[in-house]
């Protein structure tokens, strides 16, 4: 069963996924909490950063080890609107992200089981809970609507 306070931050994430949205970018929101503050936000901005890692995830995950001036993030938990890339898995590994909830799943390059199970592997010192499915109809409505818009263009 699905927590109101995963609701709630999905939601935020969903808000900030519209932002990469208006930006011409895939909408992606992601969010970090601790202790439930949020202490990193990011949308999806590669194409108008001219940055190949400038996913949502990757940006909140900057934005947090910032906001504490740590790059561990221990007992955070990630919301993002659609399951993480390898290279963003591989960083919510490396920054100890105790748990990852996400919206929709990403059949083509998902890493937490979709294509991809890096963020379940035993084979890393760190373990990462992962709760998925998370408004995902509306997540994945997100995406499609977008993906949908650019191909008639």
């Amino acid at each position: 069963m699905t927590e109101p306070r995963d609701l709630h931050y999905m939601q935020h994430a969903l808000e900030l996924a519209r932002r990469a949205e208006v930006e011409n970018e895939v909408p992606v929101g992601a969010l970090l909490v601790r202790d439930d503050e949020v202490i990193g936000e990011g949308w999806n901005r590669p194409i108008g950063t001219h940055d190949p890692s400038g996913h949502a995830e990757i940006r909140a995950l900057r934005a947090a080890a910032r906001a504490v001036a740590n790059y561990r993030l221990p007992g955070t938990t990630l919301y993002i609107t659609l399951e993480p890339c390898v290279m963003c898995a591989g960083a919510i590994i490396h920054a100890r992200i105790h748990r990852v909830v996400f919206g929709a799943r990403d059949l083509k390059t998902g890493a937490a089981g979709s294509a991809f199970d890096i963020l379940n592997s035993d084979q890393h010192n760190h373990g990462v809970q992962v709760t998925e499915g998370v408004l995902a109809e509306e997540c994945g409505q997100l995406l499609t609507a977008f993906f949908r818009v650019r191909r008639k263009k």
